[in-house]
Order: structure tokens, then sequence, then C-alpha cells
């Protein structure tokens, strides 16, 4: 069992040196793995040099192949990296490099002005003057002797609901312990071709770069520009004979919402595995049919478990409605549903889904404070200390033992005295023929449920046919099409900013 997540490029190099590991845009942006080992050992002889170790190193560059070699060279010189981007607001950037104080920064040339535009204390290095360092063995070798398998690896910000992000970090055991479940979920090999959708700053993509290392397997960084063009996106996805996704929700929805998926099946995909949301039945049916040869499976995890932690191979067509269930835990990983008691809620009793195993994160960087509210002793352990993490997501089991997701603790709402999901109410709005895409909030200080859609129906045609569907204290109390629903960065529906934009409307 490997102990360092690098162990996994040692084997690959030596195995299948020429075979491409990373690729772009075009043939010149690849990386094979012999070039992927060779820049990352300059770029940690780099940093042994500056006298670095055990510290956060940050990388601020494109999404690109490159990316992930300065990724790599941050642990080959025994610290860990914490990848930002240009697409990132300034002042999230700005609270990130506050938070860390990092001594330095690895940008490329499309970011370098802007990084010297921040109020930022330590170096500021490129890429391609790093991968130039004559590489020292022994100075390599003496950080990969040093190294233990609870090291930090990396630290990925998330949203913090007080506007300050928080840094999750995590260790190369919990990592490695990841690579190795979902490899075997997901029955990922040599032959693996993945497609990268997700941010490099979002732990999604830790799918497509770490089992591509244990495998040997090619993963292409598909460009962001191209997901304004569903069409090129399959062109892509053809092209490169693309036959794993591992995806949020609302990029394969973009493609089967309209109908580019009809008109052009990728059909060496074998394997779909989608993340982040709720799929709604409507849009996963037409992948289903689409691609009758394709596995699909349902992925659920939060980034403080590094990553995912429980599969459902769906396997069939789902009934409008129906939920398609999270399913059950990797190995090596435990399910605490728990009641506001604290005790084990019983079956088809809501219940906070909470985790405990190896692949829990370290918490947050500098952020004791919160680490200790969300990470918490186990209250059904009495004996001895041990963590478990509180997602906040509410979850039951179905009639065969599944873990179904119901909805965030912070989506349920008291209104005219009941309490409410909003999830439930977008699950019934995406049951609808017309309707792509929804989102849900709601004004307290107004009482008022206001639901948003992307769709072909008239916002009154679109109530009459809740009225069928929905108990009337459920009704929303304005409904607003939009043109588009605004995504965050890591492709969810960016509820926060629908209400700031409807709060600034109400106001006006």
């Amino acid at each position: 069992m490997q102990n360092h997540i690098l162990d996994y490029l040692d084997e690959t190099v030596q195995r299948v040196p020429q075979k491409l590991a990373f690729g772009g845009m075009t043939e010149a942006d690849g990386l094979t793995f012999f070039q992927l080992n060779t820049a990352s050992r300059s770029i940690g002889s780099f940093l042994c040099g500056q006298g670095l170790h055990a510290e956060a190193v940050v990388v601020f560059m494109n999404r690109h192949p490159k990316a992930v070699a300065a990724f790599l060279g941050v642990l080959q010189g025994g610290c860990f990296y914490v990848p930002v981007d240009e697409e990132m607001p300034r002042i999230r950037i700005e609270r990130i490099l506050e938070n860390l104080k990092p001594r330095g920064m690895i940008c490329d040339e499309s970011t370098l002005e802007l990084a010297r535009s921040f109020a930022f204390e330590g170096q500021i290095w490129q890429y391609e003057d790093l991968i130039r360092t004559k590489t020292d063995e022994a100075a390599l070798f003496a950080v990969r002797e040093r190294a233990i398998d609870t090291d930090p690896v990396y630290v990925f910000f998330t949203s913090g609901s007080t506007g300050i992000p928080k840094g999750v970090v995590s260790s190369h055991r919990a990592l490695i312990q990841y690579v190795e479940q979902l490899s075997e979920v997901l029955e990922l090999s040599e032959d693996t071709v993945f497609a990268n959708q997700t941010p490099l700053y979002f732990d999604a993509s830790l799918k497509d770069i770490y089992p591509t290392l244990k495998f040997g397997a090619t993963a292409y960084i598909v460009p962001k520009s191209m997901f304004k063009f569903p069409m090129q996106v399959l062109d892509f996805l053809i092209a490169h004979e693309v036959n794993t996704l591992c995806w949020v929700v609302s990029a394969l929805t973009m493609l089967s919402a309209f109908g580019a998926l009809a008109e052009k099946p990728p059909k060496a995909l074998r394997r779909v595995a989608f993340v982040g949301e709720v799929f709604p039945v409507k849009q996963f049916n037409i992948w289903k049919q689409t691609l009758p040869q394709a596995r699909f499976t349902n992925l659920y995890g939060p980034t403080e478990g590094t990553g995912v932690c429980c599969y459902y191979h769906a396997d069939r067509e789902f009934e409008p409605g129906e939920a398609i269930p999270i399913g059950k835990p990797f190995k090596n990983t435990e399910i605490l549903l728990l009641t506001e008691q604290n005790t084990l809620a019983a079956p088809g009793e809501q219940g906070e889904i909470c985790i405990r195993g190896t692949t829990l994160s370290m918490g947050y960087i500098n952020d004791p404070q919160r680490t200790a509210a969300a990470f918490v002793q186990n209250p059904l352990n009495h004996a001895y200390p041990e963590a478990i993490y509180r997602t906040g997501d509410i979850g039951r089991y179905d009639a065969q033992g599944n873990l179904v997701f119901v909805s965030r603790k912070d989506f349920q709402i008291k209104h005219m005295g009941h309490r409410i999901e909003l999830g439930e109410i977008e699950a019934n709005v995406n049951m609808l023929e017309a309707v792509r895409s929804c989102g849900c909030i709601y004004d307290s200080e107004k009482g008022k449920i206001v639901l948003f859609y992307v769709g072909e129906i008239s916002e009154r045609d679109l109530m009459q046919d809740l009225k069928q569907k929905l108990q009337r204290y459920m009704l929303p109390n304005s409904i607003k099409q939009l043109e588009a629903m605004p995504l965050t960065a890591t492709g969810k529906i960016n509820r926060v900013l629908l209400k700031e934009n409807y709060l600034k409307e109400r106001k006006k």
C-alpha cells in the first residue's frame, strides 16, 4: 500500500513513460508521464532549494496540464498545494492569501500580472522558470524519506456561510484511500480515458487526476470556453474517444436539456459518474436512453470527506418523482444518520448524514473554531476520541437500504406553520417536460417562497401545473423565468446569487 500519493506516479512512469498522461486543447498542450515526472521533479528540487517544507504553496495557473505538473511538483518538494484560479473573484483570492500567508506562489504567463497586483508578501515564481531547475536527486530522496501518510497533500477552499472561505486540508492517507475505493467502484483501468470538466481548485477534479496517475490512464482537460457550446464539447469527447466522465450534474444536463446529446451521442462512453447535486430524473433518463451501453453512477460526498464517500449504480430508468439514491458508503467508510437527539435514525426516518473513516479531512486550515464545529466527537462512542464530520445534509434510507439525499439542513424552512424542504419543490418543478432547470429561495422577511426557472413554459402555466403536484402551503408565492440559471464555479446552482439579485430587485 502506498503511503505517498506520488508513489502512483513513480510506478507508472517506469511502466508507460511515453504514454499521454494529461491532454489539452491541442496536441502541444499534452504531457506524457515522463514529461510530467520530469517537470514535477524540477519544481520539487527548486522548492527544496528555497528551504520550503511541509507548508502551503499556492498554484495560480490556468486550467491546463501544466497546472497538474505544478501540483505534483509542490508534493515532490515536500509541501502541499493550494490551487486558485483567475475565474475566482479577486476578493476570494485575497482572503485565501490572507488566511494562508504562504511564502510562495507558482504562476504562468497568463496569471503573473494579476498575481503581482495582490498584497502578497511571498515570492512569485513562473512555472516555465521552475521546470528548468536541475533535479536534486538527494533532496527529493530526503523529502520522501521524511514523509508520512498523515502529511497534508492539498488545501481546497470551499464557500463559508460567513462569506469567509474554508480551507479543507486532506492527507496523503485519505487521498490514497479515496483513489483506491473510487477506482474499484468505477472499475477504472489503464484503458480509462477521462475528460476533466471541473475546475482544478474543486475537489471533483481529484477523480480525474489521481486515478490517471495510479493506472497510467489518460485525462483530457476540456477547455472551459467549450462549455458555452454543447456541440463542441461532444465533438471533443468523440474525437478523443473519451470513455469515462466524472462530471457535475449541471454539465451533464447542459448537453441533454438542449438536445445536443441525442444529436451527437459520444458512443465510446462506458462510465458516467455524476456528483454535486440531485440529477433531475427527466434529464437522467435522456442520458440513459441515449447511451444504453454506459454504466451510470451517482456519487455523493463533501470536500471534507476527501471527494465522495457514497455510490449508487443507477442501472435503470427512474419514474417522475423518484429520487436516484446515493446508495451505500465506500469500503472503510461508515455513514451515521443522526437525529437531532444524536441517535441513529430509524428506517424511513430522516437524519443528518455524518461520516466516519479514513478519508475524513484534517479540518480547516488556520480555523480551529469552524473545524471544531464540523468535526465533532462521535456521539455514539463514549469510550475514546473519534471524530466524525457533520455534513449538514439530510438523508433517509429507502426500502432497499440505500441512502437517499433529502435536502440541505439550510434548505428546510418554516412557512405558514409547516416545515418545507425547498428541494422537494425543486424536484417537482424539474419533473415538468418544459423546465430545463430551477432553483428555489426563501424570503424570510416577507415570508415568501420564490421559484426561478429556465424553460419553455409561462410563469402562469407553471403555477397551474404545480397546483396539481404540491400541497397548497408549498406553492411558490412568486415565480420568475430566467434566460439562464446562474451557476457557481463548481457547476452548482448559485442560490446565493439568486437570492441577492432577488433582494436587490425587491428593494427597487
